[in-house]
């Protein structure tokens, strides 16, 4: 792994709540093209895979569906993985394995009860990310991941509903959530940030608990690179950071309440969890 130390040093500072000098993410990409190691390039792609993830769901269920920027892969490339796999039964080796795992299964699932096409993706998208050779990437999509079982788990139990029908994955995380039939999570203390989430589970305010969220995650990035300011990590900590703030960029406050509510909605009928939980947000990125 290299060092990008004319790169890092350039880029300008930013926070949650000054975006005013911060590159796009598009922008930041374009620069980085032709300064990675391949093998920083492969570390950096496990962020830009999680808009093929949801270019692929778009297209599958319409193949004349309007992608995402910033992928890593091509509309050529998305019909070729997709053709492959459910015409030829093959996995074309360029693309990771679940993502034709995926699309060759799409067809039998797709009408299935409970079967949540963005969901099922995501989860596949995060099994794959926790395997990045980098650890620290590899920790930012399990603690997501985490983070997102823990508060979903707290909001379900608030509101009498079943932890079971909500969560996803299988770790020592969601064992305890399944296991614990109160609202005790004392069994997750080992978790050094779970005082800070009982936090933002207890905010009443949607937008302001979006926002803790965000904050809370940000808080993340910084511990884990801040001795390590100039490495892949450090730059992909920036891009996190980056897609954070273009999110609440294209949100007003009215725009976001109204998120939030469409999305403890969507919790409530169809046993979806909540999306602003997610590194992810399919409410607002499908």
């Amino acid at each position: 792994m290299g060092n990008y130390y004319c790169l890092m040093a350039g880029l300008p500072d930013i926070s949650l709540n000054d975006a005013k000098k911060a590159p796009t993410v598009a922008e930041l990409k374009e620069e980085c093209e032709n300064i990675l190691s391949d093998s920083d390039k492969k570390r950096l792609s496990y962020f830009f895979l999680k808009y093929d993830c949801q270019n692929i769901v778009r297209l599958l269920k319409n193949p004349e569906a309007t992608l995402l920027p910033n992928g890593n892969y091509t509309l050529e490339q998305y019909r070729d993985l997709i053709t492959s796999a459910q015409e030829m039964n093959y996995n074309v080796r360029r693309y990771p394995s679940f993502m034709s795992n995926y699309a060759r299964e799409y067809p039998y699932n797709k009408d299935k009860a409970g079967f949540f096409a963005e969901d099922a993706m995501l989860l596949e998208y995060y099994k794959y990310a926790m395997g990045c050779s980098s650890r620290m990437i590899a920790d930012w999509y399990e603690f997501n991941f985490n983070v997102t079982n823990i508060l979903t788990a707290m909001i379900a139990r608030k509101n009498g509903w079943n932890v079971g029908d909500y969560i996803q994955g299988d770790n020592e995380v969601t064992e305890v959530l399944l296991t614990n039939s109160t609202n005790d999570f004392s069994q997750l203390a080992v978790y050094d940030f779970l005082g800070d989430l009982i936090k933002v589970a207890d905010e009443t305010d949607p937008v302001l608990k979006e926002k803790k969220i965000d904050a809370f995650k940000w808080a993340w990035l910084d511990e884990r690179t801040f001795f390590d300011f100039f490495s892949i990590e450090a730059l992909f900590a920036y891009f996190c950071k980056l897609e954070i703030l273009e999110r609440w960029g294209h949100l007003d406050i009215e725009e976001g309440k109204s998120t939030f509510k469409q999305i403890i909605e969507n919790l409530r009928k169809e046993a979806q969890v909540p999306a602003e939980f997610l590194g992810i947000s399919r409410t607002s990125r499908y």
